[in-house]
């Protein structure tokens, strides 16, 4: 069985072009792969937790010395880190806002971004403990910025991901999808070209 995590991101569900795209690659990547697997976690329909002090410090307490509350933050970021843990694929949809990363999916990379769990510290610096395995990231933007200085999205993505230990990552742009109509269409049919390269 391959397990395709898919997470969708955009404030417009799944009116978003990163979601209806990302939802494009999953309907392809389910035609090659016929034993697929799809869990969505949409997080900004399903909001997580913002980290904060109580998350933190309940990640950092011993298991054994956890309160309840404690052990329900820790429960609720397991739950997370065991969903990417148990995927083959991940598809991300990834709009750009204000030339960020959505504050949903920073929520996200926060809860799975846990010392001894998915890195960890050693004398020659962090080391990822994830397995590696493939990640699509779906980015979609209203100007062009792949290649420029203020594409600073794409390499916030991959290093946060190097952190872990992911580094097989692919992503599809579709740009200059507010610059009216042409080159809306252009940077649709160039991210649909991609994800049928993927088909294969």
């Amino acid at each position: 069985m391959t397990r395709i995590l898919q997470i969708k991101t955009s404030i417009f569900l799944n009116q978003g072009w990163s979601s209806r795209l990302s939802d494009e690659l999953v309907d392809v990547l389910k035609t090659k792969y016929d034993d697929a697997e799809i869990i969505v976690r949409d997080l900004a329909q399903n909001p997580i937790r913002h980290l904060d002090a109580p998350g933190f410090l309940a990640f950092l307490e011993k298991p054994e010395n956890r309160s309840p509350g404690q052990q329900a933050l820790v429960a609720a970021s397991d739950t997370l880190v065991e969903e990417l843990k148990s995927s083959d694929i991940v598809v991300i949809g990834l709009p750009l806002y204000n030339l960020d990363i959505p504050s949903t999916l920073k929520s996200w990379f926060d809860q799975i971004s846990r010392a001894g769990v998915t890195f960890s510290f050693t004398e020659q610096g962090v080391k990822g403990l994830l397995s590696d395995r493939k990640v699509y990231l779906v980015a979609t933007r209203g100007g062009i910025y792949s290649g420029t200085a203020l594409d600073t999205q794409s390499a916030f993505v991959r290093n946060f991901f190097g952190l872990i230990g992911i580094t097989d990552l692919e992503f599809i742009y579709a740009e200059g999808l507010n610059m009216g109509d042409e080159p809306q269409a252009a940077g649709l049919a160039s991210a649909r070209g991609h994800i049928a390269r993927i088909r294969g």
